[in-house]
């Protein structure tokens, strides 16, 4: 975020670059530089003649190159932004020679989404050299709470960690999805008010009661009554509690238990820093390791293989949801 912070202040300042090239794993920083360059470095009046978007499955590099090294019309600076850019991966290194001699009055976008630029070509260093190389990466689990609060501290929303924590079991780490989800909060709820999961419940419709998340914490303390009830819930709501998303979930909870049980410091710094996970629920894997002893935890992992294997047709008969669940539960418990 530092990173991009510093971009966009470099652009309100005035010191746009010739050529951005953004790339890498991560839409979201990808979007929201392009989104800031669209909107602020013209004028109202100045973009009709001076800023285009073209799409790399619609244009050539020669397109492009084309279009860059027009003059802008009646403003110091024209804008060329070319969204997609991923579709060209295999001319991409055609635009080098542009890039070592980029048109100084125009501001070159390339959105090259979920794709790594080769440091060791030719197009790279050129960028480097006289544009600006922006690699957005994806982030780890244990990293999208703290950009959740720090997102909507910007925002002037504080949240409490459980709320952010429903955000990311039920949301994943997509942040472009996760923002949209933030942004229904941003329409309802005064600034200054402390995000629940009550509000997470009524504005976005992820159950604080009955989620994955605490479906989890409750196999974990072998809390067998709440444990059926959060899986009944999940039978009689199947679309919003898809059978392939639980068994992910649980299969990356036991497989780090298991990581645990390997660790010989169980320290929660070391605990956090081994299995990358946010120091507040190194306590939650301390309780599992003392319900599931290691040999246990090996036979569970498997079992969840074959109930992945199961959900998805293969060995089974289209069993329903509800009998999934169940045999999931029994085999775990």
């Amino acid at each position: 975020m530092e990173e991009v912070k510093q971009i966009v202040g470099d652009i309100r300042a005035g010191n746009t670059r010739p050529i951005y090239f953004l790339f890498g794993e991560e839409a979201y920083y990808i979007d929201s530089i392009t989104e800031f360059i669209e909107n602020n470095v013209l004028q109202e009046e100045e973009k009709g003649f001076n800023q285009m978007v073209l799409y790399g499955k619609d244009v050539t590099i020669d397109d492009i190159v084309g279009n860059a090294k027009r003059y802008p019309m009646m403003a110091e600076k024209q804008v060329v932004i070319v969204k997609e850019a991923q579709h060209l991966s295999r001319t991409i290194e055609s635009l080098t020679a542009y890039a070592d001699n980029p048109q100084p009055t125009t501001v070159l976008v390339i959105c090259y989404k979920y794709k790594k630029l080769d440091k060791r070509k030719k197009l790279y260093k050129a960028v480097q050299k006289n544009g600006l190389l922006f690699e957005s990466k994806k982030l780890y689990e244990n990293q999208v709470s703290d950009w959740i609060r720090k997102t909507l501290g910007s925002k002037g929303y504080p949240i409490s960690h459980k709320a952010s924590t429903l955000l990311v079991e039920y949301l994943g780490t997509d942040l472009s999805r996760i923002y949209k989800e933030l942004e229904k909060l941003f329409l309802v709820l005064p600034k200054d008010t402390e995000i629940m999961p009550d509000h997470i419940e009524t504005h976005i419709g992820i159950s604080k009661d009955y989620n994955n998340f605490e479906l989890k914490k409750a196999i974990g303390e072998r809390d067998v009554v709440k444990a059926t009830k959060i899986i009944t819930y999940f039978a009689q709501n199947p679309k919003d509690n898809p059978f392939v998303l639980t068994v992910t979930l649980l299969h990356s909870f036991f497989s780090q238990l298991l990581k645990y049980h390997g660790l010989n410091d169980h320290s929660p710094k070391t605990v956090a820093s081994a299995l990358r996970i946010n120091p507040y629920f190194v306590n939650e894997f301390q309780t599992a390791s003392r319900n599931y002893p290691m040999k246990k935890v090996s036979q569970i992992v498997s079992h969840l293989r074959e109930m992945d294997l199961k959900g998805k047709g293969v060995g089974a008969n289209a069993l329903k949801q509800a009998d999934l669940l169940k045999e999931l539960l029994v085999k775990i418990l």
